[in-house]
């Protein structure tokens, strides 16, 4: 059986394997409103300053901040109020001095006005008359004209991933329409001759295929279309065919079970035959996850190198690496500008773990609230036991330089969701 040489730590395997796929990004228009999760395509300018107009972030009264200079409790000024500033609408008039006009929040500050002074801070005097009970300086309790953002500045960078904040903030100014980047369609095949259909009863030494329906979640969720190719027996022909065919199909191919180093599995035999460059790294140092294959197919017909993945057929090892590698690369394709990172947090360690130097390992852990943080309780399982992730809160750390973390260490976690 073959062995795994020169094993590469995952970062080091995900950058090189990056810089040899070619990032060929397609774009569509679609409404802003429905763009949460997609990817700006193109830098995004303002079409105007935000606000367009001076606004009281109070209710209160819009004066010249100078005629309120040393007022107090003890001694307010006196101010004439002239108007009544309505919400929607363009004040007609100009303040002048030791004059003022009741504003409401979100109200525009008539001309002549730099100021706000909060209603808390006021009382009535006699009717027309209002006095200040505490002084306030230019601007305050003001947003200027493109405070939030000025006209033609880059409101959206191209290669964002577009949250709540950026649709809200596009169509704040208008913008309706955009163009994102199509979402990479990942290509899915399990392979094995014991793999069955979720809907079968197995036999006896038959398993129902769990990864095509986890990775697909994992696609997802990462922002691909996940497209399953179904199960494919441990046939080098067969392989052939339905890899060349899901490369043709997608953006990126994903293959669970026929990468470790057995004469029975022939995945990266099949890569190796579909056109360069074929398999660029065939394990890595990680646990779970060591098999892993990273490569590029170029099949004849086909116009660029795409992305293939082997992963281990264990339902842990392969979520673990789907994590670590299937979404950066999704992220890459769907045109990002960095490599969107899970939520991770600290918490200490609640057992020794045991880890071999050189090695990166992730270990399933539930995280409990404890006083002043939390507690990782490390979840103990083989790498084919699908529930020892549903049990889990996240995949905690273990750095290839160090041999083990001992109980009460902080160790970073990240989180699965």
């Amino acid at each position: 059986m073959p062995e795994f040489i020169d094993l590469l730590p995952p970062d080091i395997a995900l950058t090189n394997f990056l810089e040899q796929i070619p990032r060929q990004v397609e774009s569509e228009v679609i409404e802003v409103k429905s763009a949460l999760g997609r990817v700006a395509v193109n830098d995004v300018h303002a079409p105007h300053s935000l606000p367009a107009f001076h606004r009281s972030t109070v209710d209160g009264y819009a004066v010249i901040a100078s005629d309120t200079h040393g007022a107090s409790d003890s001694q307010p000024v006196y101010l004439v109020q002239i108007e009544e500033i309505k919400m929607g609408e363009s004040p007609d008039f100009t303040l002048l001095t030791t004059q003022c006009g009741l504003i409401h929040t979100g109200g525009m500050l008539p001309k002549g006005s730099d100021a706000v002074v909060m209603l808390e801070n006021t009382q009535v005097a006699r009717p027309g008359e209002i006095e200040i009970l505490r002084a306030v300086a230019e601007g305050e309790n003001v947003i200027k004209v493109g405070e939030d953002i000025a006209a033609g500045a880059v409101v959206v960078a191209g290669g964002t991933l577009l949250r709540a904040a950026e649709i809200g903030g596009l169509l704040a100014l208008g913008i309706t329409e955009l163009q994102v980047a199509r979402r990479p369609r990942v290509g899915i095949i399990s392979s094995g001759d014991e793999i069955i259909p979720p809907e079968s009863v197995p036999n006896p030494g038959q398993v129902r295929d769990i990864n095509s329906y986890s990775l697909s979640a994992l696609v997802e969720q990462a922002g691909g279309v996940p497209q399953r190719y179904g199960i494919i027996p441990d046939d080098y022909e067969k392989l052939r065919g339905g890899l060349e065919r899901a490369i043709d199909e997608n953006n990126m191919v994903v293959i669970t079970a026929g990468s470790s180093a057995s004469s029975r599995d022939l995945t990266a035999q099949v890569i190796n035959s579909l056109g360069g460059p074929g398999v660029i790294t065939h394990g890595v140092n990680i646990r779970p996850g060591k098999p892993t294959i990273l490569a590029g197919c170029q099949p004849a017909g086909v116009d660029w190198i795409k992305p293939v993945i082997g992963l281990p057929g264990n339902p842990v090892s392969a979520l673990v690496i789907g994590i670590l590698f299937v979404e950066p690369v999704i992220n890459f394709l769907h045109g990002q500008d960095y490599l969107r990172p899970r939520g991770r947090l600290e918490a200490k360690l609640a057992i020794n773990l045991a880890s071999k130097a050189g090695r990166e390992d992730w270990v399933p852990v539930k995280i409990l609230p404890v006083e002043n943080g939390f507690s990782a309780e490390p979840i103990f399982g083989k790498s084919n036991l699908i529930f020892t992730l549903c049990r889990a809160d996240g995949l905690l750390h273990i750095p290839p330089h160090s041999t083990g973390l001992n109980a009460g260490e902080i160790a970073e976690v990240m989180l699965l969701n």
